[in-house]
């Protein structure tokens, strides 16, 4: 079986935070984004990600339910009028405001997007922000989110990975063929392809179960554990190794999400010395993309100094050459 576009080369560890594109209520405006877009690429961060939501149905209790793709004991940090940006849209703003910070999805429901639309939009994107683009993708909680795009909900496993199917094969090929259950097109062209060769790195959100391994391995580089799996990243990382070893796929190379917590003093300061202190276990369990949440000083001044710290002393850590 064929893997996911993975470098067989080490991966240097990655400081990931994710930007807050959703309000419970009108915020007034946006701005505010750019801004911290901005200060996370000048501090060195390597990667910032947004959320998705299309639409909301009032079931919001469903978050917390694992058997509909949730997650135990969450809850939703919006109601169902919450206001949520189009994450595509937003990184395409910020990419046109930063220079060297990866943008990411975490996740895209990526199925409630035209296939072939979705493939030409990332792409764009990827070369508009100079191949700076990673697709994160899951299946998603809502059934009333796959309803309202005329979607059947329990086959949603199988829309995510036709829409994958379909856009690795129309940023590949120059001349595209397609075979599918859902849809036939033959001899189509989509231009441009995404910077990197094989597309848009595509990272897989998910539990470890059977279709999680199969769709990882088929088209993933990079794997967001989910729920349990995310809890212990050492054992969850061995097992999915293992799973995809299990399943022929070839776990060489495979990038991982894990939570970096962010420690504070007893004035609610972000303690770099501790914070940074569990960065090397993480890295040997396997850990590439450490992803933390700051909370950094109203000023922009202190919030920039402060930021380029937590940089220098990631770096430190992981035996990164430091930001100039």
């Amino acid at each position: 079986m064929t893997a996911g576009p993975r470098s067989t080369e080490p991966v240097a560890p990655q400081l990931s935070t994710t930007l807050i594109t959703f309000s419970a209520a009108d915020p007034g405006g946006w701005g505010h984004l750019v801004e911290r877009a901005r200060m996370l690429d000048s501090a060195g961060v390597d990667r910032l990600v947004v959320s998705d939501h299309v639409v909301f149905g009032e079931n919001l209790d469903a978050y917390g339910d694992p058997l509909s793709g949730g997650v135990a004991g969450g809850t939703q940090p919006t109601g169902p009028d919450g206001h949520w940006l189009e994450p595509l849209t937003t990184l395409s703003v910020l990419a046109g405001a930063t220079a060297q910070i990866r943008l990411g999805t975490n996740i895209l429901i990526a199925a409630l997007r035209r296939p072939v639309v979705l493939a030409k939009s990332t792409a764009t994107l990827d070369v508009l922000s100079g191949g700076r683009l990673d697709l994160g993708v899951g299946v998603g909680w809502q059934r009333e989110e796959y309803e309202a795009a005329g979607l059947d909900f329990h086959r949603r496993g199988r829309l995510l990975d036709h829409s994958l199917e379909v856009c690795r094969t129309l940023w590949r090929d120059e001349r595209a063929s397609l075979a599918s259950a859902e849809l036939s097109f033959d001899a189509i062209h989509m231009m441009p392809k995404p910077i990197h060769p094989g597309g848009v790195p595509i990272w897989v959100a998910g539990t470890i179960n059977p279709r999680v391994v199969a769709r990882l391995g088929r088209f993933g580089t990079g794997w967001i554990p989910w729920g349990a799996d995310a809890v212990d990243p050492a054992t969850g990382i061995e097992r999915m190794r293992q799973a995809l070893g299990d399943a022929g796929h070839d776990p060489t190379g495979l990038q991982v999400v894990g939570r970096l917590a962010v420690e504070t003093d007893g004035d609610g300061a972000i303690d770099i010395d501790r914070t940074m202190a569990v960065v090397p276990g993480l890295v040997r369990s396997g850990v590439t993309d450490l992803r933390a949440s700051f909370r950094l000083p109203a000023d922009p001044s202190a919030a920039a100094d402060q930021l380029l710290a937590i940089v220098r002393a990631f770096r430190a850590a992981t035996g990164r050459p430091l930001p100039g």
